[in-house]
């Protein structure tokens, strides 16, 4: 196992990819640097004297600025940097030159093809809620209605939230948006659509959002005209089994496929091992003529310039531009700083400032052209990378990406979450004692890059795994039974 790692020729630090013990001497690219400290693993520590004021490279660009003069061998974290971030800024588009992708080829997993020719991973039945008020039927609804799960029936799950009323502007219109999105998503085989009847988002007002819809797939009940709105809900959740049944897995082309890339409670290594074979991994699907989602605006800050010159044309460099800026002015307007990032977690993995964070997040989208840039709920429409507009929550920016179209979200991590989202979510971590430690909750490894494991052979087994899931192979979280949504508040609560 290698015990230290130099991302880019010009970084000024390299990250430890075990403990490293104060006195030792280590050779970097023909340069002796002797530790100054103990250096934790995937913590940073300086090649070279940096000076107060001077920035801090990694990978190739600055992380931040140092706060002190930092000797050569010394530990850098929070102690001695800071971020260089400032506010809102302006950007100018300079193309950037890009690798080519992998050439097509022809990769098919085991899905459903919905009465629309949509592709679906999963055949489940789905119990959702339009207000918070109605959470308890929708979970009891849900545990009788095990009994009817049978056949092709991947799961019968409810998704209680505590929203649907109380709510004004952009809450009200992202709840509505965000259900809609979720009852229409393929996934569902069929959907009971639950109401109280005095909520603001009632099923009257959503089924403007919905459009037309398929009766044999979308059964709605209102609680407050029914006698007893758990029978009358069962009996809906049976008519809408015995039409999911009918479905059967066939062989899909990888082209309709769509995944969402997110990470959570990163640390030091996840910039230089799973976010990069998911990078490999969404270069491989797009190159199989797929589709990738990026999100987690506030985790782009510090590397957006590296997406916003990857943008296929100057009109998505703009739309680009206006994802990051219009992020930053909602953390300005409400007066908070838009750099209060990254998390303790964060930080005692080894991440030290919101740059540092974001130019390891952004790993995640290899290197493909970005192709579409898209609101908060809105649905991917163009093949290749997009750019959704997302906070960093884990919750909601899972449930975004499910929102969108991912039939599958990867998510990334160095200290391990037990969380699921509306559709099978793959947890990558980033070292192996995590996978060790928290087997339970981990689906894929990707600490083994450090014993020396190439790049692209972890991406092709990412990308093999990832159709295994399509196909229905599940994940530890459905495992558990675990389902879970959150929708993006702003605003005021009445």
């Amino acid at each position: 196992m290698q015990n230290f790692f130099k991302i880019h020729p010009n970084d000024k630090a390299a990250v430890a990819l075990k403990p490293l013990a104060a006195g030792s001497a280590l050779d970097v690219t023909g340069d002796t640097v002797t530790l100054l400290e103990d250096i934790p693993q995937g913590h940073k520590f300086a090649l070279c004297q940096i000076a107060k004021g001077e920035a801090v490279i990694k990978y190739g660009a600055p992380i931040g600025i140092a706060r002190e003069d930092i000797a050569k061998g010394a530990w850098i974290h929070t102690h001695n940097m800071s971020t260089g971030l400032g506010e809102v800024l302006t950007y100018t588009y300079q193309p950037q030159l890009l690798p080519g992708l992998p050439a097509i080829r022809e990769s098919y997993f085991r899905g459903y093809r919905r009465a629309d020719g949509r592709a679906a991973v999963r055949n489940e039945i789905w119990i959702i809620p339009t207000v918070g008020c109605v959470n308890n039927v929708a979970a009891a609804i849900e545990r009788k209605a095990q009994a009817f799960r049978k056949g092709t029936i991947d799961a019968i799950a409810a998704f209680p939230h505590p929203y649907g009323c109380s709510q004004m502007g952009d809450d009200q219109e992202n709840t509505r948006t965000i259900l809609a999105d979720l009852i229409s998503h393929p996934n569902a085989g069929g959907v009971l659509v639950l109401g109280l009847g005095c909520e603001n988002s009632n099923i009257d007002v959503l089924k403007d959002y919905l459009g037309t819809v398929d009766e044999r797939r979308v059964k709605f009940l209102v609680c407050q005209e029914s006698e007893d709105e758990i029978a009358d809900g069962l009996k809906l959740v049976k008519e809408l089994a015995e039409y999911a049944c009918t479905f059967q897995r066939e062989p899909i082309p990888c082209s309709k496929l769509i995944v969402g890339m997110k990470c959570g409670g990163s640390d030091g290594l996840s910039g230089i091992t799973a976010n990069p074979t998911v990078g490999r991994f969404s270069n491989l699907l797009i190159g199989s003529g797929g589709t990738t989602i990026l999100t987690e605006v506030p985790e782009m800050f510090g590397a957006e310039t590296l997406l916003m010159n990857r943008c296929e044309n100057k009109e998505l460099f703009d739309k680009t531009v206006t994802l990051i800026n219009d992020f930053k002015n909602y953390f300005t307007s409400h007066g908070q700083t838009i750099y209060e990032n990254p998390s303790p977690g964060n930080k005692k993995g080894g991440i030290s400032s919101l740059e540092d964070k974001s130019l390891g997040c952004t790993q995640k989208s290899g290197s493909a052209p970005v192709r579409s840039v898209l609101s908060y709920g809105e649905k991917v429409s163009v093949n290749g990378l997009n750019l959704l507009s997302a906070p960093g929550n884990d919750l909601v920016a899972s449930t975004a990406l499910a929102a969108s179209g991912a039939h599958i979200v990867l998510f990334t991590t160095g200290r391990g979450t037990p969380f699921a989202s509306p559709v099978p979510t793959v947890k990558i971590s980033s070292n192996t004692p995590l996978a060790q430690h928290k087997s339970g909750w981990i689906d894929f490894n990707c600490g083994t890059l450090t014993d020396g494991k190439p790049l692209e052979e972890l991406g092709e087994e990412l990308f093999h795994y990832v159709l295994e899931v399509a196909s229905g192979r599940k994940v530890k979280a459905e495992e558990a039974g675990f389902h879970d949504m959150a929708i993006f508040k702003q605003g005021v609560t009445l």
